[in-house]
């Protein structure tokens, strides 16, 4: 049988500010690579490059990874405002669109951060652009010098930070093994209200959806708030997410003949 083929998704990206490009993070092709068992082919987040219904025609799965940029709030019928900013609204247009239609289709779906909240607002579900700031929400975002900048090392930004509870008798309990996990955290944005099919399946301690899956989906349709991507071919719960995708491109390829 041939490797499956996984659509990532890509992001809207300046070089030297002035090229634009569309970029993908290359542990989530590794990701994909390595432990999916599959072959990453990114596709542009813009609408009048990537045709949808011919992209689903090519893959046997796809990717919505993390990203910089927030959703933008008019999808939940919110107010935008300057400091939530960056926004890719191209991505938006295709993201949402491709969820709905993987869903229909049964094509694995597996949203990662902006990925899991972009399941939640294509099923009609509202986001927060800031977790940290409703009341007794920890500060999700990703760890800090004391000048403000980003922490130099990747180590202490995608450690594991806080626990995630998982659903008993849910679908992550169950591919996992466990009802509790440890993972990153490196978010602003997170889900408000579930949509309408969004089942939550895991929440850290401070009540912040961490853990998703679309009711009836006919297909593998998951999301996580946590990145994932970041360290499947040694971390246990995150290779068993990949691994798990995996089976499912490779069913859903069997499937489509």
């Amino acid at each position: 049988m041939k490797k499956p083929v996984v659509g990532v998704i890509g992001n809207a990206h300046r070089v030297e500010n002035r090229f634009a490009v569309q970029m993908v993070g290359e542990r989530n092709l590794r990701a994909v690579a390595e432990v999916a068992g599959a072959l990453p082919l990114m596709f542009a987040a813009a609408p009048g490059v990537t045709d949808i219904g011919a992209l689903l025609d090519v893959v046997d799965g796809i990717v919505l990874t993390g990203a910089r940029a927030n959703v933008h709030p008019t999808r939940f019928n919110a107010e935008p405002h300057p400091k939530h900013e960056p926004y890719d609204i191209a991505r938006d247009d295709v993201a949402l669109t491709v969820t709905e239609a993987c869903v229909e289709r049964g094509v694995p779906l597996f949203g990662i951060c902006r990925g899991l909240q972009e399941m939640n607002v294509a099923f009609g579900g509202s986001l927060h652009p800031e977790i940290r700031e409703l009341p007794g929400r920890m500060n999700h975002r990703m760890p800090r010098l004391e000048t403000g900048e980003i922490h130099p090392d990747h180590r202490v930004i995608f450690a594991d930070r806080h626990d995630v509870a998982l659903v008993r008798g849910g679908a992550f309990a169950t591919l996992l093994g466990c009802e509790t996990i440890r993972v990153n955290s490196l978010h602003g944005q997170g889900i408000l209200e579930p949509g309408k099919r969004v089942v939550v399946e895991g929440t850290a301690e401070d009540g912040t959806i961490e853990a998703i899956r679309i009711a009836d989906a006919p297909g593998f349709a998951l999301g996580v708030q946590w990145h994932a991507e970041y360290d499947p071919q040694r971390n246990p719960v995150n290779r068993k997410l990949f691994q798990a995708f995996g089976e499912a491109l490779r069913a859903y390829q069997r499937q489509r003949g």
